[in-house]
Protein backbone atom coordinates (compact mmCIF):
# COMPACT_ATOMS: atom_id res chain seq x y z
CA UNK A 1 0.00 0.00 0.00
CA UNK A 2 1.79 2.80 -0.96
CA UNK A 3 1.38 6.07 1.37
CA UNK A 4 1.19 9.10 -0.49
CA UNK A 5 -0.50 12.26 -0.02
CA UNK A 6 -3.56 11.35 -2.13
CA UNK A 7 -3.73 7.96 -0.18
CA UNK A 8 -3.55 10.03 3.26
CA UNK A 9 -6.66 12.25 2.48
CA UNK A 10 -8.70 9.19 0.83
CA UNK A 11 -7.97 7.61 4.32
CA UNK A 12 -8.83 10.79 6.26
CA UNK A 13 -12.05 10.93 4.28
CA UNK A 14 -13.10 7.99 5.66
CA UNK A 15 -11.75 8.37 9.01
CA UNK A 16 -14.36 11.17 8.85
CA UNK A 17 -17.08 9.13 8.55
CA UNK A 18 -17.97 8.13 11.99
CA UNK A 19 -17.16 11.85 13.12
CA UNK A 20 -19.73 12.70 10.94
CA UNK A 21 -21.92 10.03 12.89
CA UNK A 22 -21.00 10.16 16.04
CA UNK A 23 -22.06 14.10 16.24
CA UNK A 24 -25.40 13.36 16.41
CA UNK A 25 -24.98 11.26 19.27
CA UNK A 26 -23.41 14.01 21.78
CA UNK A 27 -26.00 14.99 24.11
CA UNK A 28 -27.90 17.77 23.73
CA UNK A 29 -26.69 19.28 26.85
CA UNK A 30 -23.27 19.45 25.32
CA UNK A 31 -24.11 20.50 21.87
CA UNK A 32 -27.19 22.01 20.47
CA UNK A 33 -29.05 20.48 17.59
CA UNK A 34 -28.26 23.48 15.35
CA UNK A 35 -24.30 22.82 16.05
CA UNK A 36 -24.84 18.94 15.42
CA UNK A 37 -26.16 19.64 12.00
CA UNK A 38 -23.39 22.24 11.42
CA UNK A 39 -20.63 20.55 12.40
CA UNK A 40 -21.68 17.28 10.84
CA UNK A 41 -22.52 19.70 7.33
CA UNK A 42 -19.25 21.03 7.52
CA UNK A 43 -17.25 17.62 8.27
CA UNK A 44 -18.95 16.01 4.99
CA UNK A 45 -18.20 19.19 3.08
CA UNK A 46 -14.60 19.00 4.09
CA UNK A 47 -14.72 15.15 3.14
CA UNK A 48 -16.05 15.75 0.29
CA UNK A 49 -13.16 18.30 -0.97
CA UNK A 50 -10.72 15.77 0.16
CA UNK A 51 -12.58 13.35 -2.73
CA UNK A 52 -11.47 16.04 -5.74
CA UNK A 53 -8.13 16.88 -4.09
CA UNK A 54 -6.76 13.51 -3.89
CA UNK A 55 -7.54 12.25 -7.57
CA UNK A 56 -6.21 15.90 -8.72
CA UNK A 57 -2.92 15.70 -5.99
CA UNK A 58 -2.72 12.07 -7.64
CA UNK A 59 -2.31 13.26 -11.38
CA UNK A 60 -0.42 16.13 -10.15
CA UNK A 61 2.30 14.50 -8.74
CA UNK A 62 2.23 11.49 -10.45
CA UNK A 63 1.03 9.28 -7.71
CA UNK A 64 -1.37 7.39 -8.84
CA UNK A 65 -1.49 3.62 -8.33
CA UNK A 66 -3.72 0.31 -8.15
CA UNK A 67 -4.37 0.62 -4.65
CA UNK A 68 -5.74 4.50 -4.75
CA UNK A 69 -7.72 3.82 -7.50
CA UNK A 70 -9.65 0.87 -5.26
CA UNK A 71 -9.67 2.73 -2.30
CA UNK A 72 -11.19 6.77 -3.59
CA UNK A 73 -14.69 5.18 -4.65
CA UNK A 74 -14.74 2.23 -1.79
CA UNK A 75 -14.25 5.70 0.47
CA UNK A 76 -17.06 7.65 -1.51
CA UNK A 77 -19.72 4.74 -1.15
CA UNK A 78 -19.05 4.46 2.69
CA UNK A 79 -19.61 8.47 3.34
CA UNK A 80 -22.68 8.53 0.68
CA UNK A 81 -24.02 5.46 3.18
CA UNK A 82 -23.19 6.08 6.34
CA UNK A 83 -24.70 9.71 5.83
CA UNK A 84 -27.71 8.24 4.03
CA UNK A 85 -28.58 5.62 6.97
CA UNK A 86 -27.88 8.71 9.64
CA UNK A 87 -30.59 10.81 7.79
CA UNK A 88 -32.59 8.31 7.36
CA UNK A 89 -32.74 7.79 11.17
CA UNK A 90 -33.55 11.18 11.84
CA UNK A 91 -36.23 10.88 9.59
CA UNK A 92 -34.73 13.45 6.78
CA UNK A 93 -34.56 10.80 3.95
CA UNK A 94 -36.78 8.43 3.29
CA UNK A 95 -35.17 4.95 3.72
CA UNK A 96 -36.54 3.76 -0.13
CA UNK A 97 -34.16 6.36 -1.04
CA UNK A 98 -31.39 5.42 0.94
CA UNK A 99 -31.83 1.59 -0.54
CA UNK A 100 -32.28 2.16 -4.03
CA UNK A 101 -29.04 4.51 -3.99
CA UNK A 102 -26.89 2.20 -1.30
CA UNK A 103 -28.51 -0.61 -3.25
CA UNK A 104 -27.14 0.59 -6.40
CA UNK A 105 -23.94 1.44 -5.38
CA UNK A 106 -23.39 -2.34 -4.12
CA UNK A 107 -24.68 -3.77 -7.55
CA UNK A 108 -22.61 -1.92 -10.08
CA UNK A 109 -19.52 -2.09 -7.37
CA UNK A 110 -20.04 -6.20 -8.01
CA UNK A 111 -21.23 -5.68 -11.57
CA UNK A 112 -17.69 -3.77 -12.32
CA UNK A 113 -15.32 -6.40 -10.51
CA UNK A 114 -17.51 -9.37 -12.46
CA UNK A 115 -16.49 -7.23 -15.82
CA UNK A 116 -13.09 -6.65 -14.74
CA UNK A 117 -12.53 -10.23 -14.06
CA UNK A 118 -13.23 -10.99 -18.06
CA UNK A 119 -11.42 -8.57 -19.14
CA UNK A 120 -14.19 -5.71 -19.70
CA UNK A 121 -13.98 -3.51 -17.10
CA UNK A 122 -14.16 -0.34 -19.73
CA UNK A 123 -17.37 -1.73 -20.54
CA UNK A 124 -18.87 0.01 -17.22
CA UNK A 125 -16.52 3.05 -17.23
CA UNK A 126 -18.19 6.18 -15.31
CA UNK A 127 -20.38 7.58 -17.76
CA UNK A 128 -22.59 11.30 -17.65
CA UNK A 129 -25.69 9.90 -16.03
CA UNK A 130 -23.65 8.63 -12.75
CA UNK A 131 -21.12 11.67 -12.85
CA UNK A 132 -24.49 14.03 -12.50
CA UNK A 133 -25.86 11.24 -10.05
CA UNK A 134 -22.84 11.74 -7.86
CA UNK A 135 -23.21 15.47 -7.94
CA UNK A 136 -26.67 15.56 -7.15
CA UNK A 137 -25.42 13.48 -4.20
CA UNK A 138 -22.39 15.91 -3.10
CA UNK A 139 -25.00 18.66 -2.99
CA UNK A 140 -28.25 16.84 -1.38
CA UNK A 141 -26.49 15.03 1.62
CA UNK A 142 -25.04 18.30 3.04
CA UNK A 143 -28.30 20.30 2.69
CA UNK A 144 -30.22 17.31 4.22
CA UNK A 145 -27.63 16.99 7.11
CA UNK A 146 -27.61 21.20 8.35
CA UNK A 147 -31.35 20.86 8.04
CA UNK A 148 -32.45 24.03 9.43
CA UNK A 149 -33.57 26.92 7.57
CA UNK A 150 -31.55 29.63 6.25
CA UNK A 151 -34.09 32.84 5.70
CA UNK A 152 -36.01 32.13 2.77
CA UNK A 153 -33.94 29.23 1.69
CA UNK A 154 -34.97 25.67 3.17
CA UNK A 155 -31.80 23.36 3.22
CA UNK A 156 -34.16 20.16 3.98
CA UNK A 157 -36.58 21.20 1.08
CA UNK A 158 -34.21 21.31 -1.72
CA UNK A 159 -31.84 18.65 -0.66
CA UNK A 160 -34.98 16.37 -0.73
CA UNK A 161 -35.81 17.31 -4.53
CA UNK A 162 -31.92 16.58 -5.13
CA UNK A 163 -31.94 13.28 -3.47
CA UNK A 164 -35.05 12.31 -5.21
CA UNK A 165 -33.11 13.24 -8.60
CA UNK A 166 -30.44 11.16 -7.45
CA UNK A 167 -31.94 8.33 -7.18
CA UNK A 168 -33.52 8.57 -10.14
CA UNK A 169 -30.15 8.77 -11.76
CA UNK A 170 -29.09 6.13 -9.64
CA UNK A 171 -31.84 3.67 -11.24
CA UNK A 172 -31.14 5.09 -15.08
CA UNK A 173 -27.16 5.09 -14.75
CA UNK A 174 -27.43 1.19 -13.03
CA UNK A 175 -30.05 -0.20 -15.94
CA UNK A 176 -27.81 1.96 -18.49
CA UNK A 177 -24.43 -0.17 -17.19
CA UNK A 178 -26.09 -3.58 -17.10
CA UNK A 179 -26.94 -2.99 -20.57
CA UNK A 180 -23.57 -2.46 -21.54
CA UNK A 181 -22.90 -5.42 -19.37
CA UNK A 182 -24.77 -7.74 -21.54
CA UNK A 183 -22.95 -9.44 -23.74
CA UNK A 184 -23.27 -8.65 -27.70
CA UNK A 185 -24.42 -12.31 -28.56
CA UNK A 186 -27.33 -12.36 -26.14
CA UNK A 187 -28.00 -9.04 -27.00
CA UNK A 188 -28.70 -10.06 -30.73
CA UNK A 189 -30.25 -13.38 -29.81
CA UNK A 190 -32.70 -11.00 -27.68
CA UNK A 191 -33.37 -8.81 -30.74
CA UNK A 192 -34.29 -11.79 -32.93
CA UNK A 193 -36.28 -13.39 -30.97
CA UNK A 194 -37.98 -9.78 -30.16
CA UNK A 195 -38.49 -9.56 -34.51
CA UNK A 196 -39.87 -13.10 -34.39
CA UNK A 197 -42.01 -12.42 -31.10
CA UNK A 198 -41.20 -15.68 -29.25
CA UNK A 199 -40.30 -16.06 -26.12
CA UNK A 200 -36.77 -17.33 -24.75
Amino acid sequence: MPLNLPNILTWLRILTIPLVIGVFYIPGVWLSSWHQNLIATVLFIAAAITDWLDGYLARRLNQTSAFGEFLDPVADKLMIAAALIVLVELGRVEAIIAVVIIGREIAVSALREWMAKIGQSKSVAVNFLGKIKTISQMIAVPLLLYHDQIGMFSPQRVGTWLIYLAAVLTLASMFYYLKLAVPPGVEGDRRQLDRRGGDP
